[in-house]
């Protein structure tokens, strides 16, 4: 459901680098020449509808082969140490905070969809000089457990600032940024937020007994307490609320439990890209237009919980009821990530203790 390259990161990829440079047993044929085998590295999040592989098989002759490389931060790392020389063909899942890494170490050939002008507008710029399509996007935001503070005769927290003062002492849990896309993208937000004074902001969240989990899955199945925890705010996603519908069992409930704190969100961005040395570029440049393709568009709200890029996508009714719309999340420019990502990890950690 729901995705960092650090130095921490690096250690973890070298399953990846073997996938993304090793032999494969034969090359995929050329456009044109008949049955095609297209490889799409991707992360563990990823999920499309088995029908809508099937579908594009039977329209472009392509199969579709999908190899997950653990988190984002794992599949960057490793596309990046086998820049030029992949056995996949197309990556999928690279955002925002991770693709100035992953262009500047030419990890993707040039490529423009043909329906990029279907993009939202706020998008169709955002392609790295034509080397990225953005097929996805969502926002990292706390999400509340609001059963939890109704028992607890609690007020939910509307703002960053009052995560860090007494009433809120011990509510929280984010995931580590080091290895973690949504811990990131919370880290990216309060730099993004207090600029300089991040630290400060930390050292304040450390002191009112904020707690760090590894993963989302940790944060958010284990330590959060509409999961298994005890924690009612939790590092998530916008669209997390809609998902506890979705999954719950029957007879399911007519509203979440939880809400989205708006306040601080990070805007993440997923792209897709044809690797660069692929050999068949035509067959992956296809595959990243079927990711674009209305059909895939629409399939992905429900698939992974995020909102599809291609403009005028029909959102299914769960969507439009619980997702939280988020204002004016935060961005902050790639370049500046993959700049400073490496100190900020650090930094982060010297404050952390960790």
């Amino acid at each position: 459901m729901h995705r960092a390259l650090s130095a921490i990161a690096v250690t973890l990829v070298t399953g990846t680098a073997l996938l993304l440079a090793g032999c494969s047993s034969s090359p995929p044929q050329t456009a044109g020449q008949g049955p095609t085998t297209v490889r799409l590295l991707t992360h563990d999040s990823f999920v499309v509808s088995k029908a809508l592989i099937e579908q594009l098989k039977h329209d472009t002759g392509i199969t579709l082969e999908v190899s997950s490389a653990g988190d984002a931060g794992s599949m960057v790392a490793g596309a990046v140490l086998a820049a030029g020389s992949p056995s996949a063909d197309v990556l999928f899942g690279v955002d925002n905070t991770l693709v100035s890494t992953a262009v500047d170490a030419g990890v993707f050939a040039p490529f423009t969809a043909s329906d990029a002008s279907a993009l939202l507008p706020a998008l169709q710029q955002d392609t790295s000089g034509g080397l990225v399509t953005p097929i996805d996007y969502g926002d990292v935001c706390i999400n509340l457990d609001d059963s939890w503070f109704a028992e607890h005769r609690l007020a939910r927290p509307t703002s960053l600032d009052q995560l860090t003062t007494p009433a809120y002492r011990n509510l929280l849990v984010v995931e580590d940024p080091a290895t973690s896309s949504p811990g990131l993208a919370f880290l990216l937000a309060t730099i993004a937020r207090y600029g300089d004074g991040w630290q400060r902001y930390w050292q304040a969240l450390e002191r009112n007994g904020v707690q760090v989990s590894g993963s989302w899955t940790d944060a958010y199945e284990s330590a959060f307490s509409a999961g298994s925890g005890t924690r009612p705010m939790v590092v998530s996603y916008a669209t997390s609320p809609p998902a506890e519908i979705v999954y719950a069992g029957d007879p399911k409930p007519t509203r979440p439990s939880t809400s989205v704190l708006t306040d601080g969100c990070y805007r993440q961005v997923e792209y897709a890209g044809v690797l660069k040395g692929t050999a068949d570029e035509a067959a992956a440049g296809t595959v990243v237009d079927w990711l674009l393709s209305a059909p895939v568009q629409a399939d992905v709200p429900l698939s992974m919980f995020v909102f599809p890029a291609r403009s005028g996508t029909p959102l299914p009714d769960v969507f439009t009821k619980f997702a939280a719309v988020v204002p004016n999340p935060s961005q902050l420019p790639a370049t500046e990530v993959a700049a400073n990502l490496r100190t900020w990890l650090a930094d982060w950690g010297t404050v952390m203790g960790r």
